[in-house]
């Protein structure tokens, strides 16, 4: 492995990713920003602050998502959503944009909704958002139908397909048919593994390499998912 991001629910990872590459070199360490409630939600100064340090992907909300906390806790409705009473996105999300934008760098969906994901996909790519990526689009409390996908493909979006799917909830054959409909050029491979009791995320990538080698991908789709892809948006 080239090269690996670190997140977290919970605070700027660029910080930390800077420190690790100077100590290990030889690997390329990036940071990230999840907007949770901890950072301050939807918040453009958090955004600017950890774009500045250097991180290079921003994630919307995970455990602060409201389609994530309807789906883990239930009871009334509670966390962030994108969307305002009327159905329109968030007017700060347009700042975030721009901020992403300024930076080249990777819009990431987390644990929205399938309405929130469609509409963020539409209006960040509509505001020249170059890198737009569908986190973990298999997970359960995810989910987005395979149809979806390639709508949202045709709009320019990539999926990063993690392992951990695999762990959680989705069965290892719905990621297979999904990367060959919606196709490896539009796919990133990430493990999502480095938590506790997860195999480190060295470990988890070689498991997910050849139980898609063994379900008769390519090497060359290998290269490219695992590779090329993440290479050109990183």
């Amino acid at each position: 492995m080239r090269a690996i991001v670190f997140k977290s629910h919970v605070t700027c990872t660029a910080d930390r990713a800077a420190i690790a590459e100077t100590v290990v070199p030889g690997v390329h360490v990036f940071g990230s920003i999840t907007l949770n409630e901890a950072v301050g939600g939807l918040n453009p100064v958090a955004v600017e602050a950890a774009l500045n340090l250097g991180a290079r992907v921003v994630w919307m909300p995970t455990v602060s998502a409201r389609n994530h906390i309807t789906r883990f806790v239930g009871g009334p409705p509670s966390g962030i959503s994108l969307v305002t009473e009327d159905g329109e996105l968030q007017p700060v999300l347009f700042d975030i944009f721009d901020l992403v934008k300024q930076h080249d760098a990777i819009l990431g969906t987390a644990h929205l909704s399938v309405p929130e994901i469609v509409a963020l996909v539409r209006k960040a790519r509509a505001a020249s958002v170059a890198k737009v990526v569908v986190t973990h689009p298999e997970l359960p409390w995810v989910d987005v139908p395979v149809d979806v996908q390639e709508e949202l493909r045709d709009l320019g979006a990539v999926f990063e397909r993690c392992y951990v799917s695999s762990i959680d909830g989705a069965p290892f054959a719905r990621i297979v048919t999904e990367i060959r409909r919606v196709g490896p050029e539009s796919t990133v491979l990430a493990t999502d593994f480095g938590r506790s009791p997860l195999p480190p995320p060295v470990e988890g990538m070689r498991a997910y390499v050849a139980a898609l080698l063994a379900e008769g991908f390519s090497e060359r789709d290998i290269q490219l998912m695992a590779g090329e892809n993440p290479y050109r948006l990183l």
